[in-house]
């Protein structure tokens, strides 16, 4: 008798090895808008987030700004990646490692009464931190975040640093 039992017993068993923590996550993919960014300086920044697991993410931004002379150029793009330690899934706190090619033109004054413009095109690396909200549904994000990254070949008129920050607002798809 226990023979007719013992493979539906081990079935049973066996297909609640595979079970989760949690519940699968269905979006897996992010857009946001820097809205503080927006609201600061007038620029526009656009971040895609794609999440690899529940933890971990890979991602880019795009900005542009009608300054050129702005501090972070008029034009940057750059990937970054994401490791999230929150209580839920894909939110709370992160720490993140980003990279940014960026351009742009600073005044550089060479000789009184004259002003001069240099245009320039970098990269940087940097690291950042942040915290991210989620609605119940999972479908909406808010999230803050800054960081600070290094400039790999700064001109003589340019600064060595670079820094990010932002209040974005985010839709999962």
């Amino acid at each position: 008798m226990i023979r007719h039992f013992l493979p539906l017993l081990l079935m049973l068993t066996g297909s609640s090895l595979f079970a989760q923590a949690y519940p699968p996550f269905g979006p897996d993919r992010e857009v946001k808008f820097n809205a503080g960014l927006f609201l600061a300086t007038g620029g526009a920044e656009l971040s895609y987030e794609h999440y690899v697991g529940d933890d971990l993410s890979l991602g880019g931004t795009v900005y542009w700004d009608n300054d050129r002379y702005d501090y972070n150029g008029n034009f940057g793009i750059g990937p970054n990646l994401r490791a999230y330690f929150g209580y839920a899934p894909r939110s709370g706190f992160f720490a993140e490692a980003f990279g940014l090619y960026f351009k742009g033109e600073e005044r550089v004054d060479y000789l009184p009464d004259t002003r001069v413009s240099e245009r320039y095109n970098t990269f940087a690396l940097g690291l950042g931190a942040g915290s991210k909200w989620t609605t119940r549904s999972q479908r909406f994000t808010l999230e803050f975040h800054g960081g600070v990254g290094r400039s790999l070949n700064p001109e003589p008129y340019q600064d060595e640093f670079i820094f990010r920050a932002g209040l974005n607002i985010g839709v999962r798809f």
